[in-house]
Parts: structure tokens; C-alpha cells; sequence
């Protein structure tokens, strides 16, 4: 085993045209045992061109983010680009990169196999968010879109999304056959690369400007108190530049960025792991919002392609309550709406987000579907809609901070997240009321709807034959009740069918095939279940609705649904035997 791990990566070595990570590899073969090396990891298969490409740990070997991946993946990606899309040549490829390690140098890479196959690349002059990048191949009309980023994973890992004509993130068979085009991609060293200035150009700074006018014309609501001070940070990611601007072209006059922060920094110094979600991420943002009566505070990750959102509350230890991604996608879903009037267009999300949106678009007459969990089966089913009866996309959230607003960027968008919670904000400061307060009112009009979710990690091939065997399980034998509460129906997202359980009644779905089982339970509950696509855990997601009486202070139903998501996820737990 040893010598054939040896053989592999002296022969990966030879290939590889990058001296750093030729380097690294010879001094891992240098040591006397293999087996206490990360070599076995690194070469235990390569990395998987899917979702939207590609994210991994940087270093060498196929199993690693680095440069000969990256030609490799490129050459696929141009011969797939000219084998489908008959002008992609004259359209082109739009290259983005944000502050990442290597992000500039593999985007510069990317344009020179591009280049080769006389493709011709539109690459960011500077480093630049996600939403641009997304934006500017619609906006160009380009033939495919790279981003070299790994949005909010720790400092240690890089990407490459890709994006097709649409503007949207990839899906199948389009993930495939880039994928058959890799495997037949030469290797990497024989890759051929061309510097040509003719065929590779920067991004005019109109496409900027045209971004930002479209995130001005996206605005939900005029005037109301613009001048309240707010806290923003990009967690040392690329958001400022933009969400400054688009800030102040809105009218917000009183916006500090967290200095520590503001600059594109990819080993990101003053957070551990540079998501806004996970604990301490937000320490100084806080601190900053506490000297300076910060009113709203927002954040968007290192692509500036999520947004986290924290509002003064005195009862918190640091004076802010950060709300979860499904209270900020109810709350800019349900402006959404109302700005629209109710019955035009439509709002989606992903099936493991709050089904909340759903209860308000149903009340309101607007058109509502949940997707499979990733933004681009959200962007993709939206052009879907827009091309089959002239649905016009209003919103679209999924519960890990991913927002957008409107048609103007077929991707998750922090930018223009920001502005519209910003102007939410103002709104309700002109009418004298909070954004707890106004979500507090939601709730009593539909229902408080609480969400939480329950993960199970298992190790080595055993631990993945454990999640399967709990899937399988739960799909041969589905629940009639879990903690006391009856199951209504199973939606079986791998066949394709809803069951109704009283009566047996099935029904087809419209979702993608998928390994995601749904419970739909009495009382407008419900959990869903599905494997990790990315690691070795299954994911259990619950939802509780509990309605509110009339003048029912809001600890007490708050309470009650807390009790009725414990008794779920006890039940459920112990029915899935991980509990």
C-alpha cells in the first residue's frame, strides 16, 4: 500500500507544474512512515467537481485545492463551453476572485487555459464579491462564469463555482458533462496555457456601476430615518467596497465599517472561522456597535454573498440579538410581498428553511415552492417560472444567510441583502416601531414558527454505512407519529411522491431527485431528513408552529414551542436510532 501511495504521488509530482506544491509533496515522501502524513487523505481520490464546482483544503495532490486542479478543471470547463454553447468563444467566460490564498493566481490561471482554447475571459481587475460576478454574466451575456472563492469556509480552503449562461449557478446534467470533460482533461503539467491580451481583458467598472444602479432600483421602500447609525463588517472578506457604496447611494449616512475587519485578508486574523453564524464571529462588531448606539448591524461573509443581521436587544449579554437566517428571510420575504401587493410574482426557498414564507405568500396569494438545500436549484427554478408563464421572481432565501432580491443577480446576494434590511429598518424606525417588534407582529398574524436541527456524525466507511442504513430505515418504515404528534404525510424526494397517510394518496413532486425525506406533521410541524452532501453526517431539520392567543405574551408561546421541539427531536432521534 505504501509503495503504491509512494508511486502515486511521485507521479502527481511529475505532473504537477506548480513548484510549491511540488515541494510540499517531496517533503511528506521524505518521511520514514507514510501513514503519520496526510498523504493517504490527499490522495485518497480527487477532488469532486460538483454543486457548483469545486471547494477543498488548499495544498497538493488531486484530493486538494490547488493549481494543477484548477488547469485541469479549466480545460474540462472550455471543452464542455465549446462542445455545448456554439459562441462561447465570442462570448466569453467571466473570471472573478475574491481575497482568498492563491484566489488572484488561480483566477489569472483560469483565463490562460481559457485563452488557449481561444476562449475569451472577462477577469476582475481587483479582488470583488460573488453577487458581481454572478451579475456580470448575465449582465455581458457571457457564455459561463468562474469565481475563484470558497465563500465562508475556514482560511485553509479555496474554490471554483462556475456559473453558466443563465447567470445561475450550475446544475445537472450541465455539473456532469463539465465533469466527464475533466476526467478527460490531459494532465495537468500538459494543460495548455496563453497569455493573450486580445482574448483576455478586465471588467469594464460600468459593470460595477450597472450593479450597483440595479440594487438602487431594488429598493422596497423611499425615505424614512436613513441617518441611525450602523455597524457593518465584511469579516476581512472583499463586501466593503460595494456595500458601502450601495449604503450611501440609498441614503444611509451614518455607516461604520469594523476597521479591524475591512480589508480583504485571507488568513483572516480576528475570527476563528469567518462565518458570521458561528460564535465570537461577530465580538467586534458588537463592541463597535455598543460605543457608537448602533441601531442595526449587518455583516456579510468573506464573498459577500450571505448576510447576518443583529438588532439591539438589551436583554443579550453583548446588547444585540442576532437573528437566524430564517427570521431575516421572513422578514425582507414578507416586505417583499407586501411591497409587491400580494398575487404577483413568486418567493421560494429551500426545503430545509422555515416553511413560515410559505404560510405568509399562501395568505397573500403569491405563488411559493421550496427547493432542493443550494442556491442555485432556487436561481434555476426561478428562470424556470419566468420562462413558463411569466412569473416574475420577487425573493428567494435558504436559512444558511443566503438572501436575494429580485432578478437582478441569480445567486445569493449580501450586497443588495444589506441595503433592503437597511431600508426595512428606516421604514419601520419612521412608523415608530422595531424590527423585533415588527417580526413579533408577523408571528402573531401567522403563527410563530421556530426551527432547529439535530446532526449526526459518524466516522469511516462504517459511519457512512450508519447514515445510509438510517435513511433507508426511515423510507421503509416512516413514522404515524413522532412524539405524540401525528404524521399527516411523507414526501419521499429520492422516488418523487408525497403520501398522504390517512388515505394513501400519492402525489408527484417537481423537485430534482434527492436522498431528503420530509415529514409533514399535524399542527403545521415538520421534519425533514437527509445526508450531508459534503460530510459524513446526517442532517435532521425540525420545524414547530405554534399559533399565539389573543394577547398570549410572546415567553409563553415561546416556551411552548421550545417544549414541542424538544419532545420532537427526542422522538425522532430515538426513531432514527441515533437518539
Amino acid at each position: 500500500m505504501t509503495a503504491d501511495l509512494r508511486s502515486r504521488v511521485e507521479a502527481w509530482i511529475a505532473a504537477d507544474p506548480d513548484p510549491t506544491t511540488q515541494e510540499e509533496l517531496r517533503l511528506l515522501l521524505r518521511e520514514e512512515d507514510l501513514a503519520k502524513t496526510d498523504l493517504g487523505d490527499r490522495f485518497a481520490g480527487s477532488l469532486e467537481f460538483g454543486t457548483a464546482g469545486l471547494r477543498g483544503v488548499l495544498g497538493g495532490g488531486p484530493n486538494r485545492m490547488n493549481l494543477a486542479v484548477v488547469l485541469r478543471t479549466t480545460d474540462g470547463l472550455a471543452r464542455a463551453l465549446l462542445a455545448e454553447v456554439p459562441d462561447a468563444k465570442q462570448r466569453g467566460v467571466v473570471v472573478g476572485y475574491d481575497g482568498r490564498r492563491l484566489s488572484r493566481e488561480l483566477a489569472a490561471a483560469t483565463a490562460e487555459v481559457l485563452a488557449a482554447h481561444g476562449i475569451r475571459a472577462v477577469v476582475f481587475r481587483e479582488v470583488g464579491p460573488t453577487p458581481l460576478a454572478a451579475f456580470a454574466v448575465s449582465h455581458l451575456g457571457a457564455a459561463a462564469g468562474v469565481m475563484v472563492t470558497a465563500s465562508h469556509n475556514p482560511p485553509e480552503y479555496n474554490g471554483y463555482k462556475v456559473y453558466w449562461g443563465n447567470g445561475a449557478q450550475i446544475i445537472p446534467p450541465v455539473d456532469s458533462l463539465i465533469a466527464r470533460a475533466i476526467d478527460e482533461a490531459p494532465r495537468a503539467r500538459d494543460v495548455q496555457r496563453h497569455k493573450d491580451d486580445a482574448l483576455t481583458t478586465f471588467l469594464d467598472p460600468s459593470v460595477e456601476r450597472a450593479y450597483l444602479d440595479g440594487v438602487r432600483a431594488l429598493s422596497l421602500s423611499k425615505g424614512g430615518d436613513r441617518a441611525f447609525p450602523i455597524v457593518y463588517t465584511p469579516l476581512h472578506g472583499v463586501g466593503a467596497k460595494l456595500a458601502e457604496k450601495a449604503l450611501a447611494e440609498a441614503g444611509f449616512t451614518h455607516v461604520t465599517s469594523v476597521a479591524e475587519q475591512r480589508e480583504p485578508d485571507g488568513a483572516f486574523p480576528t475570527v476563528r472561522f469567518p462565518n458570521p453564524e458561528e460564535a465570537g464571529a461577530m465580538d467586534l462588531s458588537f463592541a463597535l456597535a455598543r460605543k457608537l448606539s448602533a441601531q442595526l448591524v449587518l455583516a456579510n461573509d468573506p464573498d459577500a454573498d450571505r448576510l447576518a443581521v443583529a438588532v439591539p436587544d438589551p436583554t443579550s449579554a453583548t446588547g444585540y440579538l442576532q437573528l437566524t437566517g430564517n427570521q431575516v428571510g421572513v422578514l425582507l420575504g414578507h416586505e417583499a410581498i407586501e411591497v409587491a401587493g400580494g398575487g404577483k410574482g413568486a418567493v421560494l426557498a429551500s426545503c430545509v428553511s422555515s416553511p413560515m414564507l410559505g404560510a405568509i405568500a399562501k395568505a397573500r396569494g403569491v405563488h411559493y415552492e421550496e427547493t432542493l438545500t443550494g442556491f442555485k436549484w432556487i436561481a434555476n427554478r426561478a428562470l424556470e417560472l419566468l420562462a413558463k408563464d411569466g412569473t416574475h421572481f420577487l425573493f428567494g432565501y435558504e436559512e444558511a444567510l443566503g438572501y436575494t432580491m429580485g432578478e437582478l443577480v441569480r445567486d445569493k446576494d449580501g450586497i443588495s441583502a444589506v441595503v433592503a434590511f437597511a431600508e426595512l429598518t428606516a421604514r419601520l424606525r419612521a412608523e415608530g416601531k422595531t424590527v423585533l417588534g415588527h417580526l413579533e407582529s408577523i408571528y402573531r398574524k401567522y403563527g410563530l414558527f421556530v426551527s432547529g436541527q439535530v446532526n449526526v456524525t459518524r466516522k469511516g466507511q462504517e459511519g457512512a454505512k450508519e447514515l445510509l442504513d438510517i435513511m433507508n430505515r426511515l423510507r421503509s418504515a416512516p413514522p404515524a407519529e413522532v412524539g405524540g404528534v401525528a404524521v399527516t404525510a411523507v414526501v419521499d424526494v429520492e422516488a418523487g411522491t408525497r403520501r398522504e397517510t390517512a388515505t394513501g394518496a400519492t402525489s408527484a413532486l417537481t423537485l430534482p431527485k434527492s436522498n431528503v425525506l420530509i415529514f409533514e406533521l399535524a399542527g403545521n410541524h415538520r421534519i425533514i431528513a437527509r445526508p450531508s452532501g459534503t460530510e459524513p453526517k446526517a442532517k435532521f431539520y425540525f420545524d414547530v408552529c405554534e399559533p399565539l392567543g389573543e394577547g398570549e405574551p410572546m415567553p409563553t408561546a415561546q416556551q411552548r414551542a421550545d417544549e414541542t421541539m424538544k419532545r420532537l427531536q427526542k422522538a425522532f432521534t430515538a426513531i432514527a436510532g441515533t437518539g
